[in-house]
């Protein structure tokens, strides 16, 4: 079925799947897939997972909305949940990731404010990338991104990802004019890129002493997709601010932005709110999702298979001429290649029944389910290493004997 009735805003692949179960999806002819993708990090306890299921069928059962003019429980009980697990003081829920980054960056402005500076800057973060709102766009970074979108909304201080010289520069240069940071723990979009071991710290010790908020977007790297509840804990630190979605509703439209000390106490009645934000089923997903991943001992299987992931591609792809660099934390990995690959991710759902991802046009992502086994991260390793050999193999082909769109 062509997609003539939709907007012109993605390159789908010639694939649908009609069935999902843990870590597989099936397509209309009953052809299986191993997901090594997950919904870009969503479904970290797996497709139809049977006690994500039961609530969503008995929630929608007994109430989906009543808006936020009421109180709502199951909020509530999502809010203790994740406060307990992080260290932060409170929560705010919204639908998506790009709406959570936009009340953390509201969050910084009324906070510059409190201090008196009129005109508050944030740093950001180079091959950022925090939403498609205006204002996330504005903290976001690449031309792919960004597009023609030229004069934004918001004032950012860009500096490179792992330079604390540079964010050392920017006080020089801005001094009291900033008031936070906003990162990612780990760069997810611009392919998975870790910083330098001690980095995350010595942000925090930074912020501490310039009073600036630290203020992280976990949309991606949190609720265990690196082995940790959150990719801050791996170095022992608690922001000020940060956000959540993705994983945190396994497919269900939620977003969190949490905050501790100061920043939980800038937002006023009638200062910010959501009219889906909150509600009783997303919030009910939510508490399942946290409910599963510490039934099942996800956080330890996360780390124990990405692990061993990770080991596997290194062993199995050291001599692979366009393999550049493979890097990741949990079973969050990325495999930078030299140069671009046409037809990569269609030859492995094609040819090898795997579902990749490749970011930024050279990195190929993957972000299976939490609950992979050691049978599936040795199949992931071979389709990955027997398609990168084929994909050399199309390409030097005539245009007209590819793969077909």
């Amino acid at each position: 079925m062509t997609a003539t009735c939709l907007m012109n805003t993605y390159q789908p692949l010639p694939l649908s799947f009609v069935k999902g179960l843990g870590t597989r999806l099936w397509d209309h002819t009953g052809r299986e897939y191993l997901d090594a993708v997950a919904g870009v990090a969503v479904t970290n306890v797996g497709h139809s997972h049977p006690k994500v299921v039961a609530a969503i069928s008995e929630q929608a059962g007994l109430l989906l909305h009543t808006s936020n003019l009421y109180s709502i429980d199951w909020q509530q009980r999502l809010a203790q949940k994740l406060t307990r697990l992080s260290g932060m003081d409170r929560a705010f829920f919204n639908n998506s990731g790009a709406e959570a980054n936009e009340t953390a960056l509201k969050l910084a402005r009324l906070y510059g404010w409190q201090k008196g500076v009129e005109q508050p800057l944030v740093v950001v973060m180079a091959n950022a990338f925090h939403g498609r709102t205006l204002g996330t766009l504005s903290a976001s970074d690449g031309p792919a991104v960004r597009l023609s979108y030229q004069a934004l909304p918001g004032d950012f201080i860009k500096v490179p990802f792992g330079d604390l010289d540079a964010v050392r520069r920017a006080h020089q240069r801005y001094g009291q004019r900033i008031v936070a940071m906003l990162l990612e723990p780990i760069q997810g979009e611009s392919g998975v890129q870790l910083p330098p071991p001690g980095y995350l710290q010595a942000l925090r010790m930074l912020c501490d002493q310039r009073g600036w908020l630290l203020m992280l977007d976990e949309i991606q790297t949190g609720i265990g997709r690196t082995g940790q509840w959150f990719a801050f804990q791996h170095e022992g630190i608690v922001p000020d601010v940060m956000t959540l979605a993705k994983g945190l509703g396994n497919g269900i439209p939620i977003g969190a932005c949490l905050a501790r000390g100061k920043a939980a106490q800038l937002f006023t009645p009638g200062s910010h709110g959501s009219t889906f934000g909150g509600n009783p089923l997303a919030c009910r997903v939510g508490c399942t999702v946290l409910d599963i991943i510490e039934e099942q001992g996800l956080l330890a299987n996360a780390q124990r298979q990405g692990d061993r992931l990770l080991a596997r591609l290194r062993v199995e792809l050291s001599d692979h001429p366009q393999v550049l660099e493979i890097r990741g934390q949990g079973l969050m990995i990325g495999i930078e290649l030299t140069r671009p690959v046409r037809d990569l991710t269609l030859i492995a759902a094609r040819e090898h029944g795997l579902l990749i991802n490749v970011t930024r046009g050279k990195t190929i992502r993957l972000l299976p389910p939490l609950m992979l086994d050691e049978r599936e991260v040795d199949m992931i390793v071979r389709g990955v290493c027997r398609a990168l050999g084929e994909v050399e193999q199309v390409q030097a082909r005539p245009a007209h004997e590819r793969l077909p769109a």
